[in-house]
């Protein structure tokens, strides 16, 4: 927010220790504010709120840095435009460097014959071609020779090769001046040149469209423009916006705080994930890249025809996939500005008929969807869970996917050999286990009645090709009912999604439950200290229930403080 002032005009005057503005100017306004911002003071001022600085503060800043003239000037430009560089140690004319060198003038059509002879006595520098243009003749081409030749005689250059140059052309060598500027060096090489020593360079920023994330450290933050306006650069123009996260995530969507360092100011991108387009508001919504190969591999256990919830569905990462590849999907989250976003993603991607979007709290979205039909009877049993626990190190993301039954009487055995419906027989048709990251099919008949296997077999393959005509002609989410079968349900809000495990007890009916139990895939972190045991513990604590034959999957390693 800017503070609109009336009185404030031509120089800068200094009251009761102090700093007012006296220009009306909204660019010296969001200026000082910066300041405040990064030399917070315990002074008040009723009248200016946004500016409580001690005179000391800004006095040795300005020293540092602008005088009060170029520091209204800057002020301007960096209100004008976003993409300014507020920083005052990247002078781009600095890295300049200049190669005094020797260049071979040959006919343009002999280019190629004498870049063989002197192979190896050529320049050798990355992104530096050997042959440029002659200035002085369009017709000729000259030959860059290496840094390590200073003679123009060639004596550095064996006899057998000037012998064979001689038969191509006559030899005529000219002095070449090569400058290798700031648009040549790497983004690594300049930051190495410009940080203060010993200190990390950051190597990787995370892309999301066209914004480059930026997680800079405490001891980089006062170079945090130099950084941004150099990953910019040497970026463009595939990126257009740089950021850094601010301060820790403490909103109740999840959502990070950003500053934008270099570029425009437009945080609204697309980006494109296995034959998927997501549209977002990175201001806004969740996104993080790094977890595409991870959206992939669980879609990929979903089957045509199925049907899947997605608890914490954000923009649609596996909602979006899920659907095209043919299954029906009820996707919620808390964030109205994410569900707005799926809502444009599924008719974008073209999948809004098998796509049902909510904006819920998790466990009221779950709750509502499977007592639809409970109108009729309110005091219907409840069913046995089966449940999923995906679990993360501290320094490692990790999946654990456990299917399992809260009544006792059935061992971890029988759950293993096959899913059990919700009456407790064993399904008629193919059995989906999971071990590791594959799923394993297996069939189901009479022992030794070989006429029971091909009856079997041929009932999977017509269950598996409606399953996928449902899914490529076109299934309609409208028509699904969720309280009769569900079977995947996703849980990817790994800082709390445990906690939501306790929604599964008790949820489904009896008199209307069909098939076999869902699988429950429940993101976590799991921290240095922590096992794959005490994950399953916190899980069974929101279970109120033992699970048995766990199925944990690593996602990848995370920051020490997640």
């Amino acid at each position: 927010m800017l503070l609109h002032c009336h009185c404030l005009s031509r120089a800068l005057i200094h009251q009761r220790n102090i700093l007012i503005p006296t220009q009306n100017s909204t660019a010296t306004v969001a200026r000082l504010t910066h300041f405040r911002a990064e030399y917070p003071s315990p002074g008040r001022i009723h009248a200016y709120p946004l500016m409580r600085f001690e005179k000391i503060q800004i006095s040795e800043h300005l020293k540092r840095s602008l005088n009060a003239k170029k520091f209204m000037a800057d002020a301007k430009r960096g209100e004008e435009d976003l993409s300014y560089h507020k920083s005052l140690l990247l002078d781009k004319s600095k890295f300049d460097l200049q190669l005094q060198l020797l260049a071979l003038q040959i006919p343009q059509e002999l280019c190629g014959i004498m870049s063989r002879i002197l192979h190896g006595f050529l320049i050798d520098r990355p992104r530096v071609k050997p042959i440029a243009q002659d200035p002085s003749n369009e017709k000729t081409r000259l030959l860059i020779l290496s840094e390590s030749i200073n003679d123009p005689g060639l004596s550095e250059v064996p006899a057998d090769k000037l012998e064979a140059m001689e038969k191509v052309c006559n030899i005529r060598v000219v002095p070449y001046s090569l400058v290798l500027g700031y648009t040549y060096w790497t983004a690594d090489h300049i930051l190495k040149e410009i940080l203060p020593p010993g200190m990390e360079v950051p190597s990787s920023f995370e892309t999301i469209g066209h914004i480059a994330h930026l997680n800079i450290c405490e001891n980089l933050l006062p170079y945090k423009h130099d950084i941004a306006k150099v990953i910019f650069d040497k970026n463009q123009p595939r990126i257009k916006t740089v950021v850094n996260k601010v301060g820790t995530i403490s909103n109740e969507f999840r959502v990070p705080t950003f500053e934008i360092l270099a570029g425009e100011g437009n945080l609204i991108t697309e980006v494109k994930q296995y034959g998927a387009t997501f549209r977002l508001d990175y201001g806004l919504v969740y996104w993080n890249s790094r977890l595409e190969h991870e959206h992939k591999r669980l879609v990929m256990l979903f089957q045509p025809g199925q049907i899947i919830f997605d608890m914490f569905a954000g923009v649609g990462p596996f909602a979006i996939p899920a659907a095209q590849r043919g299954c029906g999907v009820y996707a919620n989250d808390l964030n109205p500005n994410c569900s707005n976003y799926l809502r444009i993603n599924a008719e974008q991607n073209k999948v809004n008929e098998k796509i049902s979007v909510s904006n819920k709290d998790a466990r009221d979205f779950i709750r509502h969807l499977t007592s639809k039909a409970d109108n009729e009877l309110k005091k219907e049993g409840h069913i046995k869970d089966c449940k999923t626990v995906n679990v993360q190190h501290l320094e490692t993301s990790a999946v654990v996917e456990v299917c399992d039954s809260i009544n006792t009487s059935h061992s971890a055995a029988e759950l293993k050999s096959g899913n059990r419906s919700l009456h407790g027989e064993k399904s008629p048709q193919s059995i989906g286990a999971l071990v590791g990251d594959m799923i394993v099919e297996q069939s189901i008949c009479s022992k030794g009645n070989t006429e029971d296997i091909v009856k079997n077999e041929s009932t999977k393959r017509n269950k598996r090709k409606e399953k996928e005509q449902m899914g490529t002609t076109g299934f309609e989410i409208s028509k699904g009912k969720p309280w009769e079968h569900i079977d995947h349900v996703i849980m990817n809000l790994p800082a709390s999604a445990l906690e939501f495990l306790d929604v599964f007890k008790g949820l489904l009916s009896r008199k209307y439950w069909k098939g076999t139990m869902p699988w429950i895939h429940c993101y976590c972190f799991m921290r240095a200290n922590e096992t794959e045991e005490t994950i399953i513990q916190r899980a069974e604590v929101s279970l109120m229930s033992k699970i048995e034959g766990s199925i944990v999957h690593k996602v990848r390693d995370v920051a020490p403080n997640k």
